[in-house]
């Protein structure tokens, strides 16, 4: 699956205020900002639409059964006032043969400038400039430019599981951004190791079914069940509330997630490489919004 990993370098024209945690501000202006720039006949509903099927608009927001193929990293810094000339980053992946559609998205991310973002102060929203895409290292756009170079992506394959000497390991899996994760149809408020196992086995097969080679070669069943086995040695992680606005909903609503990190026990060899995966596609619920970002660390 070609996964790509394009990263943003903007700057605010005006002052902004944005919440605690900005992935599900800078997902919705951008879904209307990509609606706006590619919408061709300006229909209200996107399922009465003759263009639906081809709209990437539609195919980003609007199908119910397949994962988005993207996810939005925000900036991770807690502050919430940027003045004028302030710099912000954030990063955009893309998955599979999305990564063809990279212009459009970079010309969305333009005009969610123009529009602003964040809290209105005297009626506008904080406005910002897109002076710069990057991919591995390498200028895709460039403001003084105005044009975008094709960049090389990477595809990635599932790492194949091979059974091992049992090997007793520890590993840290830090929650960099809140983690929404059901179990039994439930957000699951702890993080025993076969429930996060569950979470990267649906993320990775979902994935890698809609926008790679087909649902990867796992034994589940094994997977699952010798996961069972490992034991949490550390738990430091907590329940996360906020809230956000829902532009589609017209209200405010309350959101939970896990943070904090947390250390497992036992033969973790065969899921080591699943996790380092999952760390850059990020799990459960939401990642559209950037959550559920994780980083894995051996400590024996």
């Amino acid at each position: 699956m070609l996964i790509g990993i394009y990263h943003f370098s903007c700057v605010f024209e005006t002052e902004a205020v944005l919440p605690f945690y900005k992935g599900s501000t800078f997902r919705g202006v951008f879904g209307r900002a990509l609606k706006k720039v590619v919408c061709a006949l300006r229909l209200r509903d996107c399922p009465d639409c003759m263009l639906n099927d081809q709209c990437l608009y539609a195919r980003m927001f609007e199908s119910p059964t397949v994962p988005r193929p993207f996810v939005i990293e925000p900036p991770l810094d807690s502050g919430s006032r940027f003045p004028p000339g302030s710099s912000f980053d954030f990063s955009l992946l893309l998955f599979g043969e999305t990564n063809k559609k990279l212009p459009y998205f970079i010309y969305a991310f333009r005009e969610m400038g123009h529009v602003g973002i964040g809290k209105r102060i005297n009626g506008q929203r904080g406005r910002f400039t897109l002076e710069r895409v990057c991919h591995g290292g390498r200028v895709v756009y460039d403001i003084r430019q105005e044009k975008i170079v094709t960049p090389n992506v990477p595809d990635v394959t599932i790492p194949r599981v091979q059974r091992q000497e049992p090997t007793n390991l520890r590993a840290r899996v830090a929650l960099i951004t809140p983690l929404r994760i059901k179990y039994k149809n439930r957000l699951s408020p702890d993080l025993p190791f076969h429930v996060l196992v569950r979470a990267v086995l649906r993320r990775l097969s979902t994935l890698f079914e809609a926008y790679g080679e087909g649902e990867p070669d796992l034994d589940y069943t094994t997977l699952v069940r010798d996961a069972e086995k490992i034991k949490t040695v550390d738990n430091d992680i907590s329940w996360f509330d906020w809230r956000r606005y829902s532009f589609r909903q017209d209200r405010q609503m309350l959101m939970g997630g896990l943070v904090g990190s947390i250390v497992y026990e036992g033969e973790l060899g065969p899921y080591l490489p699943l996790l380092e995966l999952s760390s850059m596609v990020h799990l459960g619920k939401q990642t559209t919004f950037g959550l559920g970002k994780i980083h894995v660390e051996v400590l024996q």
